[in-house]
């Protein structure tokens, strides 16, 4: 199946993740593609499909002749889309030989080169776009169509020579929950490359600490007529709570390895309210300053309004990869030589977020980024570039050959 068939296909599946969901998967209808990943693998002709008890979708490409001692390399994608916009009903445009000019999505809604400059690169390439009501669901499916497709190719070419090969497709990634009960020793690769990076070349190995912030405020509800000196309004008090944090360091306000406190949510009323926030930074001593100063934040308003107004529920949710990442110096050095050999620029960027693969390179599977050509995600202007696929699908089969050597 070509690529393109491949992903347009995917995107038909209705993935969505939900994060106020207990199960895990948190939706049942994840679990549909997952299961249509193993008919399709083991249609290929992979050995150890299976999809076990948390929906996670597993196969192997057996080594070939002679390199069965070589390294076992996995490639791992998500199959959920972001709750942030519907996944269902996708209708995909595309767009051949790409001019450079804005492109309509639909009769209301245009996506501007003026607010997305980066479409300039694609000039020439086969685009894929949504109709402006939905979002694509390149996050990640542009990821698991590559993966499958370079798995198809190299198992129909067996002169091309590599090690043994594990594939893994997790639910759950857009919520965070993406490798809860990952095994990572029955998936037994020694190395492996999450597919779920953006624009073209990008190779990531560094990633955000990450933490959650939910603060929870009991206000005393009087009467507004007779409130003078008695009442305390919660809502007031979550207001004051983020007017103390540092108000540059915000995503709107920040870029590169600068770190954030990003107000998520706010509800409630007078009696009593909440907020939620992610705290983010590259560095971990930074990390747990920004979650000291949080803290002494909600220290000085119980000091103010009395012990119990405010509780802080801080949760560390994930690590920086790059300090287990690094000590494997020839996990990211074969990255380059693949991505140089499909004729893409290697581009070293911190990611700004997190991957599976951060999760994981700490569970003991070393397992940076790679780009798939998908853009804008999460949103109704998401986009991929086919060509830029095609060479991601490239780079991971320079990828299982690379390790034979």
């Amino acid at each position: 199946m070509e690529l393109k068939e491949r992903f347009l296909k995917y995107v038909g599946f209705d993935t969505q993740s939900d994060p106020e969901s207990e199960t895990y998967p948190s939706t049942a209808k994840q679990l549909i593609l997952l299961h249509h990943l193993a008919e399709e693998m083991e249609a290929m002709g992979l050995t150890e499909v299976e999809v076990d008890a948390n929906g996670y979708a597993m196969g192997t490409i057996p080594a070939s002749p002679g390199c069965e001692t070589r390294p076992v390399i996995g490639f791992i994608s998500h199959v959920d889309t972001s709750p942030d916009m519907g996944g269902a009903n996708i209708k995909p445009q595309v767009i051949e030989n790409y001019d450079g000019k804005d492109i309509r999505l639909n009769d209301n809604l245009m996506m501007r080169v003026a607010d997305f400059p980066e479409l300039s690169f694609f000039k020439g390439h086969t685009l894929i776009t949504t109709d402006g009501t939905t979002l694509l669901g390149a996050d990640d499916k542009a990821g698991v169509a590559e993966i499958m497709t370079a798995a198809e190719y190299i198992i129909s070419h067996p002169e091309l020579k590599h090690g043994k090969i594990r594939l893994g497709f997790t639910p759950d990634e857009e919520i965070g929950r993406g490798v809860d009960f990952f095994d990572v020793k029955k998936f037994g690769a020694q190395f492996a490359y999450t597919v779920d990076g953006g624009f073209e070349g990008e190779l990531e190995y560094e990633n955000f600490n990450a933490a959650s912030a939910k603060v929870e405020v009991q206000g005393r509800n009087i009467h507004p007529g007779y409130a003078k000196d008695k009442m305390l309004n919660a809502l007031e008090v979550v207001a004051e709570l983020n007017s103390l944090l540092p108000p540059c360091e915000k995503p709107e306000h920040t870029e590169g390895y600068e770190g954030f406190y990003h107000l998520v949510s706010i509800r409630g009323e007078v009696e009593q309210a909440s907020s939620e926030y992610i705290i983010r930074d590259h560095s971990r001593e930074k990390f747990e300053a920004k979650k000291r100063f949080m803290q002494a934040a909600a220290d000085f308003l119980n000091q103010k309004y009395g012990a119990g107004t405010v509780t802080l529920t801080l949760k560390d949710q994930y690590y920086n990869m790059r300090e287990m990442v690094e000590p494997y110096p020839e996990v990211i050095d074969k990255a380059f030589k693949a991505m140089t050999l499909a004729g893409v620029t290697p581009i070293v960027r911190p990611i700004r977020g997190g991957t599976d693969g951060a999760r994981l390179s700490y569970m003991g599977l070393p397992c940076p980024n790679l780009f798939t050509g998908g853009m804008n995600f999460h949103g109704k202007y998401e986009y991929c570039s086919l060509n830029t696929m095609q060479k991601a699908m490239q780079t991971i089969l320079n990828l299982m050959t690379l390790w034979a050597e």
